[in-house]
């Protein structure tokens, strides 16, 4: 049991941590698990899905606070970048947010959603879909169900 706990923890830490800017990995912890056959592929699917939309709400809640710091010296991103990100997601708006499961691109869309003001709740349900959907064709990949 308390293994059990640990392997289901150890994904969750590895799929909030690789939704938010740090350089984690969360699909292999989740191919190997599955891979083990020791543990339920839908419970292992939603800690890994609740974990990395938990990591993207950070990124979120960095970008609706962050911004108003744009002007000091330290703020990692150049005016003329911010500027090019908010024009990129006001054109495409809400729905750029289906990209948020991509590497590299996605982490820094859920932050400009947040400086954008994405309400919280249109943010979880496009954000559950992209990142939930990519785990299950992990899944479905890994185990042979496609």
């Amino acid at each position: 049991m308390a293994m059990d706990l640990t392997a289901y923890l150890g994904l969750f830490i590895a799929a909030f941590g690789a939704a938010t800017l740090l350089p984690m990995q969360s699909e292999a912890v989740l191919a190997g698990l599955l891979l083990s056959g020791e543990y339920s592929a839908g419970t292992l699917i939603a800690v890994a899905c609740l974990g990395n939309v938990l990591g993207s709400a950070v990124n979120w809640l960095l970008g609706c606070y962050l911004e108003r710091f744009r002007h000091k010296k330290w703020f990692p991103v150049t005016d003329e970048k911010l500027a090019k990100a908010q024009a990129t997601y006001h054109r495409y708006g809400r729905w750029s947010l289906l990209l948020s499961w991509m590497p590299i691109i996605g982490d820094p869309i859920t932050v400009v959603a947040g400086i954008m003001r994405e309400p919280l709740w249109s943010f979880l349900a496009i954000v559950t879909v992209a990142k939930g959907g990519r785990y299950l064709v992990l899944a479905a990949v890994v185990m042979g169900w496609a």
